[in-house]
């Protein structure tokens, strides 16, 4: 039987990459404040859902995955972890 999860077991696999930007972001990003700004950019997510992707306890849209890149200003590859060729 398949599943949709990544080879850790989790629902996505830049939930982490995700925590990692927003906590090292200048100035430092809380979840509320990551989700303000999706939702300005039309993305409707709250904190709980933040917190959810970043623990990998759900799945990532692809136009959450734009939205993040654009708040980030990094690629898709790079959120994914995949090299450019």
């Amino acid at each position: 039987m398949f599943k949709n999860k990544s080879l850790n077991g989790k629902n996505n696999v830049c939930g982490d990459k995700i925590a990692k930007l927003r906590k090292n972001a200048t100035p430092k990003m809380s979840q509320r404040i990551l989700a303000e700004k999706c939702q300005l950019i039309g993305i409707d997510v709250d904190k709980n859902a933040i917190q959810r992707i970043e623990s990998g306890q759900r799945f990532i849209t692809d136009i959450e995955l734009v939205c993040f890149c654009k708040i980030f200003n990094i690629s898709a590859n790079e959120l994914l972890g995949l090299k450019n060729d």
